[in-house]
């Protein structure tokens, strides 16, 4: 599957447990939507990041691959430590410049 360079940025760092976020991906004025809340930029990312990891121990593994109306969704099984887990999601990215501006993740 070919994934958009920033996407698959996110991806690897993803496999990692603990590893940094991959903040050099996003543009510095980028958002996050997750959980019903909203982080911008990329403190606020790599915070998001840090912490879902700690909570969750999850990694995500993408499996399709869409374009539509200019963005990128994939879909991708995640694993981790929450209720229903493995659990099918969503990671739908707007990019701008060679990096993700926008993220929204969900079902």
């Amino acid at each position: 599957m070919k994934l958009p360079a920033p996407v698959k940025q996110f991806f690897d760092a993803d496999q990692a447990p603990r590893g940094p976020a991959p903040v050099s991906a996003f543009a510095a004025d980028a958002s996050v939507k997750d959980e019903g809340k909203i982080h911008v930029g990329r403190r606020e990312i790599a915070q998001w990041w840090q912490a879902a990891k700690a909570r969750y121990q999850h990694t995500a593994e993408p499996q399709e691959v869409l374009d539509n109306e200019g963005r990128t969704i994939v879909r991708a099984l995640v694993s981790g430590n929450f209720p229903g887990s493995p659990a099918r999601l969503a990671f739908s990215f707007l990019l701008e410049d060679g990096r993700i501006s926008q993220l929204e993740i969900g079902a």
